[in-house]
């Protein structure tokens, strides 16, 4: 298939394109059961630090995906290592970063986060991006998630250092919306 080797999901969800509280609720909990099976295939334990990374450029509509997630993330990271563990209550240590492009930084994406991974180590990347699509079928109906990691601006013909467990030095679960 062409595809690294490695665990994939995709979740078909016209419903998304309803603006359905209630259906959106329930993707939301399918993703969520989704994503806790690729955390416990990586084995990552509820007191591991995980790092979201919202890829994409905030000045442009249709790739603005990943920035717009990170602004709507609850981090608990600053939280958690304040904390006494009797108050956490089951709270995970979550930090973000929305490091913008190329274009805009002057900073290769990949670059910008293996510094942030290399101060604050986390167990686990979290990245959120908008995809490509062929069909317009797919368009905000699908999301996909895998363990292989993501490689920026791939879907328009671009070559930028890839955020994968390979250049990161941790897993790294790609989670995409076309």
């Amino acid at each position: 298939m062409g595809k690294a080797k490695g665990h994939y999901s995709t979740i078909l969800a016209n419903g998304l394109r309803q603006r359905d509280k209630i259906v959106q609720d329930e993707i939301a909990e399918i993703m969520l059961k989704e994503l806790d099976a690729f955390l416990e295939r990586l084995q990552v334990g509820p007191e591991d630090t995980i790092l979201v990374v919202g890829l994409g450029n905030w000045n442009a509509t249709p790739d603005a995906l990943g920035p717009k997630v990170i602004s709507k993330l609850l981090v608990t990271r600053h939280l958690y290592q304040t904390s006494p563990p009797e108050l956490r209550n089951g709270l995970r240590p979550v930090a973000a970063i929305a490091p913008g492009v190329l274009g805009l930084t002057g900073i290769e994406t990949g670059e910008i986060i293996q510094g942030v991974v290399s101060k604050i180590r986390p167990t686990v990347i979290i990245c959120i991006d908008a995809l490509a699509a062929r069909s317009t079928e797919r368009l905000c109906t699908t999301i996909q998630i895998a363990d292989t990691g993501i490689h920026p601006g791939s879907g328009i013909g671009n070559k930028r250092l890839g955020i994968t467990q390979e250049t990161m030095g941790v897993p790294v679960i790609a989670v995409g919306v076309p």
